[in-house]
C-alpha cells in the first residue's frame, strides 16, 4: 500500500520536499539573506493551503475561517520562535543577517508530513471531507503550520524595518 501511495504522488510533491529540505539545511547556517528569499517558504505554504482549500472545500466560509484561525495561532508561534534570534541589517546592501535557525528544517518536515498525510487520507477516503472533526484538524493544522512560517517572516520583516531607513529598504527589494 505504501508503494502505491508513493508512486501515485505527483512528481511536484517530491520536488517540493527536496526544495524544502534544502531550505531547512541552508537555514542552519548563519548568514545574510534577502527578504524576498525569506518570503518563499511562507508564500509556498500559503499557496498550497489556498489551493487545497479551494480544491477540497470550494468557497465554504467555515473552512476558510478555520484555516485563517489556524494561521493566526501559527503566526504567534512563528513570531515567538525567533524571539532569541540575532537579526541585523546590512544598511549598505539591505540584506538581513540572521543567526542559524535550527527550527526551520524540523518544522518544514513536520509540516510536509502532516499536509501529505491529510491529502493522502482525503484522496483515499473523500468522505472524510464531511467529518467535522477531521475537517477541523485538517484546516487548523494546515493553517497553523502556514501561520508559523508567516510569523517567522514577519519577525524578519520587522527587524528589517526597524534597522533600516525606509528609502534603503525600498531600494533593497
Amino acid at each position: 500500500m505504501l508503494q502505491h501511495l508513493i508512486s501515485n504522488t505527483p512528481v511536484w510533491v517530491w520536488a517540493l520536499l527536496v526544495f524544502l529540505v534544502s531550505r531547512g539545511i541552508a537555514a542552519m547556517r548563519p548568514g545574510e539573506t534577502s527578504l524576498t528569499k525569506l518570503a518563499i517558504v511562507p508564500a509556498l505554504f500559503t499557496a498550497w493551503g489556498a489551493w487545497s482549500l479551494g480544491h477540497r472545500f470550494g468557497s465554504s466560509w467555515e473552512a476558510w475561517g478555520e484555516w485563517l484561525v489556524g494561521i493566526g495561532a501559527g503566526m504567534g508561534l512563528g513570531w515567538m520562535l525567533l524571539r532569541r534570534a540575532t537579526l541585523t541589517v546590512n544598511i549598505s546592501t539591505g540584506r538581513l543577517w540572521r543567526s542559524a535557525d535550527y527550527t526551520l528544517l524540523p518544522l518544514l518536515l513536520l509540516t510536509f508530513v502532516v499536509k501529505y498525510g491529510f491529502e493522502v487520507a482525503l484522496s483515499v477516503s473523500p468522505s472524510l471531507n464531511l467529518d467535522v472533526g477531521f475537517r477541523a484538524a485538517y484546516l487548523l493544522l494546515s493553517g497553523g503550520f502556514t501561520g508559523v512560517f508567516i510569523g517567522k517572516y514577519l519577525r524578519y520583516l520587522r527587524a528589517s524595518r526597524l534597522a533600516m531607513p525606509r528609502s534603503a529598504l525600498e531600494a533593497a527589494r
